[in-house]
């Protein structure tokens, strides 16, 4: 299979006409079908996705590791990871397509679900996790006069329920409580090119540095500079695994005028240089 210049990014896969619904929920073959129960490495700007499996199952790939999915597991994937599935003929179950706008509504009961779904999770559905995800693809099925708000209350629901099998995974860990983060990570996808500092992000935010530092480490144990080079740098891993772009060209992308400070800068990050990073992903055996 050939290697893209880019990392498409879709709306639903394959589409890149504006999101069709509130939300959108279609069953797995419903598209796999069309591509040979195949999804090529993709992702999404501005769209979470929930897909669960009933029968059958699939390998999914996030952002280049594998993923085993078996029927009753589900796979939370947030905006911008690199994903696609290998699909068994045959599977049947649901892609739910969340605009993240959900994960950040002032009035949502928790605002803290925006940063514990920040990461790809996966697990098997218990009984209230099924029963929502049942409820939610009634709801989205129906066309009555409150349907709108029937469905996006089921869906942070939904969401509630996804962040409370993340939390339970991790009961150390704390959330930002004002969606703050989240919109760091989006502030990030979108001024890497720029070559943002913390200060820049901060006034972006409209909070202090200090503020700043405390809200990255409360998330993640990194503080805020450690964690825009995180995010830079897993960038930079992605273009280099999932596309053919020139290293000079990644590095100009994420703010990096310079390609040789690009290269020190992944190689501190990765313990590879970018190149033999590439060399590896793509099954060369190279020396650090």
């Amino acid at each position: 299979m050939s290697v893209p210049s880019h990392i498409p990014v879709f709306a639903l896969y394959g589409e890149t006409a504006p999101f069709p619904d509130i939300i959108h929920i279609e069953r797995i073959a419903d598209r796999a079908t069309s591509h040979g129960w195949t999804i090529a490495a993709h992702r999404h700007g501005q769209l979470a996705q929930l897909i669960v499996i009933e029968h059958g199952g699939a390998t999914a790939r996030i952002d280049g590791d594998a993923c085993p999915l078996s029927p009753g597991d589900f796979l939370f994937i947030p905006a911008h990871a690199v994903h696609g599935y290998d699909f068994q003929p045959g599977t049947s179950g649901h892609v739910i397509s969340l605009p993240t706008a959900l994960l950040v509504d002032e009035g949502a009961p928790s605002p803290g679900i925006a940063a514990s779904l920040a990461r790809p999770l996966r697990g098997h559905a218990d009984d209230i996790l099924r029963h929502l995800i049942g409820l939610l693809i009634a709801a989205f099925e129906t066309t009555g006069r409150f349907r709108t708000q029937l469905v996006l209350g089921l869906a942070q629901a939904l969401l509630a329920g996804l962040a409370e099998n993340s939390a339970a995974r991790a009961p150390g860990a704390v959330a930002a409580g004002d969606g703050r983060l989240t919109r760091l990570d989006a502030l990030i996808a979108a001024r890497m090119a720029s070559g943002w500092g913390v200060a820049d992000y901060a006034a972006a935010l409209q909070i202090s540095t200090g503020h700043l530092g405390r809200l990255c480490r409360m998330a993640s144990g990194l503080g805020a500079k450690a964690y825009i080079e995180q995010a830079v740098m897993d960038e930079a891993s992605r273009l280099l695994a999932f596309t053919r772009l020139p290293m000079s060209e990644i590095g100009y992308r994420l703010g990096f005028e310079d390609p040789s400070h690009f290269s020190k800068r992944f190689r501190a990050a990765r313990g590879l240089a970018p190149s033999a990073y590439r060399d590896r992903i793509e099954g060369r055996s190279t020396a650090p």
